[in-house]
């Protein structure tokens, strides 16, 4: 009998709260409170997330964040800067103790992905996982050093036509494994290279033509193939099948438990909400 892991399905919800929604369900997964869940969401406002271990303060640009309007937190997850706007954000969560989780961090993400990667076969995009194991691999995806997160494929990057398509990251706390990422349906580089600081024009110019050399949107590699662009709803409905064929499991419906829920507010109010956890480094 194929194991039933839990779905939910949290529509647009604000920086702060899909941060403590992620951390909420690890927890309670890691209390055997609930099973494994996978979790689609998008933001309200658009977002710019920064990982664990960026220098907030020295990267991004707060003024330029104010004017446009947009969100900023600070993830659990490492990583580069992702600006949330057109795209579909996931969440994995899993015990590492669980049947086939592999325990080293590289084979963890292989074996989570595998559902992304069918997701985008699914919509029709010849997509591959990279592995970076030799120099020539490493050399062909090194990033130029920017502060944004597309730009530069880690191990078992997933891509279509050489250009990274999705950007992940993962934590481990409490036995259990978060991954969560973004899928770009489209991509505002001009927005997202606006809210981050750069020496000068001429270094973000440069740094902003490399991303775009590595990395794609969904519906930009469609038109380049001449064909119809994709809306959330298909790509949500591709990457839940992918997931679940991926995993070998089947995605059940479900909701937040009061638990999960209570444990969100309070992280989205005292951790996820404030500038000590926003701008700690």
């Amino acid at each position: 009998m194929t194991e039933q892991w839990r779905f939910i399905h949290s529509g647009l919800c604000s920086p702060e709260y899909n941060m403590a929604v992620d951390e909420a369900i690890l927890t309670a997964h890691g209390e055997g409170k609930v099973p494994p869940t996978v979790r689609f969401y998008g933001w309200n406002p658009a977002t710019l997330s920064v990982g664990y271990f960026q220098k907030a303060k020295d990267e991004v640009d707060f003024e330029a964040i104010d004017r446009e309007g947009i969100g900023f937190v600070r993830r659990a997850t490492g990583g580069r800067a992702v600006l949330h706007d057109q795209e579909l954000t996931y969440s994995i969560i899993v015990s590492e103790s669980y049947p086939g989780i592999p325990r080293s961090v590289t084979e963890a993400y292989r074996v989570l992905s595998e559902g992304l990667l069918l997701g985008f076969r699914k919509l029709g995009l010849a997509a591959d996982m990279v592995q970076l194991v030799n120099e020539e691999e490493k050399a062909k995806y090194a990033s130029m050093g920017s502060a944004a997160c597309f730009d530069s494929p880690s191990w078992y990057e997933l891509v279509v036509e050489g250009r990274k398509v999705a950007g992940s990251a993962q934590t481990r706390q409490k036995g259990v494994v978060l991954q969560h990422g973004s899928i770009l349906l489209d991509l505002d580089a001009d927005q997202l290279f606006r809210l981050l600081r750069f020496s000068n024009e001429r270094v973000m110019e440069r740094m902003k033509q490399q991303f775009l050399k590595k990395a794609v949107a969904i519906n930009d590699v469609l038109r380049s193939l001449k064909q119809p662009e994709v809306g959330l709803v298909e790509v949500e409905k591709a990457f839940r099948e992918g997931i679940a064929d991926g995993l070998h499991v089947e995605l059940v419906s479900g909701r937040l438990t009061d638990y999960e829920e209570e444990l969100a507010q309070q992280l989205a109010r005292e951790k996820y909400g404030s500038e000590e956890w926003n701008l700690r480094r």
